[in-house]
């Protein structure tokens, strides 16, 4: 299950741009760039009438940048300017392929404007599920190849999507069909709150920019406050991250985005010294070695007991963790069973951070509840 999750979530679509260009664009636009505070994935350029988002990092190592021409309704297509994708705003219909852009429709007040999604079990988002049984948001079939016919029928004003590299037969027939297909590249983002910073892309998609800027920047204040807080206490706990799957320990880098959480909650992260991309996978007994003595151990996983962690493997009795009930799983799960940290987490890191600091040092936030967290008993 959990690695299923981790492939709809991590390995959603792959996709070429067939309009691909190195041009720059007009000086007019450049000197309008509107800044970002933490997001690196993309730049938006603002001018009146149009906006054009530069997506600069669509997949891990890529070559390419794109360029999507956001242009108001009634607005003529301005001339000396380049683009991959042309969509009028404010959008009207979209359809997103990942539950990680639902919470960014939810906050900005649109997400009626969703009309389709694959796999709409993950959903998690009461309000989002709600219009799922209602026949608003259609089923769009499988991640992996969704419905043209169905998505056709939708005439949705675009479809935002995401891949791992630049090849996808699925996309590319939806772009062939004329609906434009936009890259969202949040999940690349290193920075705790450079994911949550792209709910700015949406903003500007719905012609919200303004009520994007004062959600991030209130999720920003929220963070950096909870921060402050954990640096009032002495003590920083031993952490370890990551879920094993079959044989092998996926262990999040020390520059990594979990990896940050755990030193702004602060707590000392087992493997804070290794720097890289993706994950460290290792043994069991390795880890077993390293972080047998570890106070907390901190997973995104499906267990909800101790005796479920027994059943798939009896080692895990060897970790103190274990034996003083310090072992945290964000387990929370939606009405369908689509587990609820994949879908928040990344808008709400200030929530995340919480959590950590309600779990490493409790006296902190003594009236707080965990968001995503749950103790295995």
């Amino acid at each position: 299950m959990i690695k299923k999750i981790l492939l709809v979530f991590g390995f959603m679509f792959l996709t070429n741009c067939k309009k691909v260009t190195d041009e720059k664009l007009p000086n007019v636009i450049v000197k309008n760039k509107i800044e970002t505070d933490f997001a690196t994935g993309f730049d938006v350029f603002k001018e009146k009438g149009y906006s054009v988002i530069t997506l600069n990092m669509p997949w891990p190592n890529a070559t390419k940048a794109f360029k999507y021409l956001l242009l108001d309704k009634g607005v003529e297509i301005p001339s000396s300017i380049t683009y991959d994708e042309l969509i009028r705003v404010p959008v009207e219909e979209l359809v997103v392929t990942s539950t990680t852009h639902i919470p960014a429709l939810e906050a900005l007040g649109v997400l009626d404007k969703l009309v389709g999604f694959p796999n709409t079990n993950y959903i998690s988002s009461v309000a989002a599920r709600k219009l799922v049984n209602e026949g608003k948001i259609k089923e769009l079939g499988k991640n992996e190849s969704i419905n043209l016919e169905v998505l056709i029928d939708l005439e949705p004003d675009a479809v935002v999507s995401f891949g791992v590299n630049g090849s996808n037969k699925t996309l590319n027939n939806i772009k062939k069909s004329g609906i434009p297909v936009l890259y969202n590249s949040e999940w690349l983002e290193q920075h705790a709150l450079g994911r949550a910073e792209w709910i700015k892309f949406f903003g500007f998609l719905f012609k919200k920019e303004n009520q994007a800027n004062e959600i991030f920047n209130q999720i920003k204040e929220d963070y950096f406050a909870a921060k402050t807080l954990a640096k009032t206490v002495k003590n920083k706990p031993t952490v370890l991250s990551g879920m094993p799957f079959k044989d092998t320990w996926h262990i999040p880098y020390g520059n990594s985005w979990a990896a940050q959480f755990i030193e702004d909650a602060n707590a000392s992260y087992l493997w804070a010294d290794k720097k890289g991309k993706g994950s460290l996978a290792l043994n069991f007994e390795s880890v077993l070695e390293k972080a047998k003595d570890a106070d907390y151990w901190i997973a995104i996983g499906s267990y909800d007991t101790k005796n479920q962690l027994l059943d798939s493997n009896s080692h895990y009795q060897q970790f103190d963790m274990f034996q003083k009930n310090n072992i945290y799983m964000s387990n929370k799960k939606g009405e369908t069973g689509g587990l609820l940290f994949y879908e928040v987490a990344p808008t709400r890191p200030d929530l995340i951070l919480k959590d950590l600091i309600k779990i490493f040092h409790p006296e902190l936030l003594p009236d707080y509840e965990l968001h995503f967290y749950t103790q295995l008993k």
